[in-house]
């Protein structure tokens, strides 16, 4: 008896092991994706024809143009986004899909004023066509006052 249920917990491992999805290979895309996000400048257009974007206040934008609407409704102006190097945490499924959350400095206008804050992303990239897309994403301010970032961008 103690030789079946050993033989059936092991065949469970192993099924278990199996099924794993490897999110952490693909370093050619993973390479691409890392360019992509350190390429950003504003005007650069990334983002696919049916991306989805939740803004500041938590309104939602079903299309690019929805977002950019939106931002001129608030009088919002992105002048930079930099991505704070050595966090990018970025999974690839089956080389097509990668879903990366990363610690970015954003300058922004806001009704002529310049505004510097520390936003964690996470974002949603689709790769069609030999190329990707974001598809989704959403940020959410850090508060340095509570949860300071050291020189290296670790809370």
């Amino acid at each position: 008896m103690k030789t079946i249920f050993s033989t059936a917990i092991l065949f469970l491992l192993t099924l278990i092991a199996q099924a794993q999805v490897d999110t952490t290979s693909y370093p050619k895309e993973r390479l691409e994706i890392k360019q992509l996000l350190r390429s950003q400048k504003p005007g650069t257009v990334i983002d696919c024809d049916d991306f989805i974007a939740v803004g500041p206040k938590g309104d939602i934008s079903f299309t690019r143009q929805q977002w950019i609407e939106a931002q001129k409704k608030e009088k919002v102006v992105f002048k930079s986004v930099m991505p704070i190097a050595g966090q990018e945490i970025i999974r690839i499924y089956e080389g097509t899909v990668a879903v990366v959350n990363v610690l970015i400095q954003v300058k922004l206008g806001i009704e002529g004023k310049d505004v510097d804050i520390k936003v964690r992303r996470l974002e949603v990239y689709h790769k069609k066509q030999g190329k990707w897309c974001r598809v989704a994403g959403q940020g959410t301010q850090v508060d340095e006052n509570l949860f300071p970032i050291n020189a290296t961008g670790k809370l």
